[in-house]
């Protein structure tokens, strides 16, 4: 689907490899993505533990690369100020870990950070479609979160095309990424749908990453 919004690969960190991170985050910059995808599990919201501030803040001396922050964590309010103050760009939290959505949205706000909502797959559109004129992005999980390399989940597309008409039809400048189960075989999938903000993890950091990072790119550029 041409959706007149531009195209953006968003790396996730959780399938690198730690011991050269730094290296890896270079060259997926340099082979062409433009966000790095961020993945802060608490082992509450979901059943993984993965890494948080201290890892942003060190990455963040590092590269000028946009944060792209995923919240997976429990009331997320508590550490909306200290994501801001480690290098966030954008901060996204899910929905379901929200007990006051528009509180949130203006902490984040007057952090100065672009602001994402995340829904699990179960969650359905209408419940965040009351906050698409107050954010950046929302984030349409396409695997229930918490584990890498899981298969996407097809219906999970058809929330994109739903919400991507609704953004549509209402005039708004807003993102919609998505994440989990994305390859180069099946990304045009999403595109198609309406996606435009892409996060690949073992898809980008196995093997040859920066072939992997172009063969997205690639794709990309066939969807227009």
């Amino acid at each position: 689907m041409e959706n007149g919004m531009k195209n953006i690969l968003s790396p996730s960190i959780l399938s690198a490899d730690f011991s050269v991170l730094g290296e890896q985050i270079k060259e997926v910059q340099a082979a062409g993505a433009e966000y790095l995808h961020i993945d802060v599990m608490d082992g509450m919201f979901v059943p993984t533990i993965s890494y948080g501030m201290p890892v942003i803040r060190s990455l963040r001396r590092s590269t000028d690369i946009f944060f792209d922050v995923h919240l997976m964590i429990v009331e997320p309010e508590r550490f909306i100020h200290r994501f801001a103050e480690s290098g966030a760009d954008l901060i996204n939290f899910h929905l379901e870990a929200a007990s006051d959505v528009e509180g949130i949205i203006e902490m984040i706000r007057r952090e100065g950070k672009k602001v994402g909502i995340t829904i699990k797959p179960d969650t359905p559109i209408r419940e965040v479609v009351p906050f698409l004129s107050k954010i950046d992005m929302v984030l349409v999980m396409t695997v229930e979160p918490g584990f890498g390399g899981q298969k996407l989940i097809p219906e999970c597309l058809d929330k994109v095309r739903e919400l991507r008409r609704i953004i549509a039809d209402r005039g708004l400048n807003v993102d919609i990424e998505v994440d989990g189960g994305i390859t180069t075989d099946n990304v045009h999938l999403a595109l198609e749908a309406g996606a435009n903000v892409i996060v690949a993890g073992s898809a980008v950091f196995k093997e040859d990453i920066a072939g992997n990072v172009r063969r997205f790119m690639e794709k990309f550029a066939e969807s227009r």
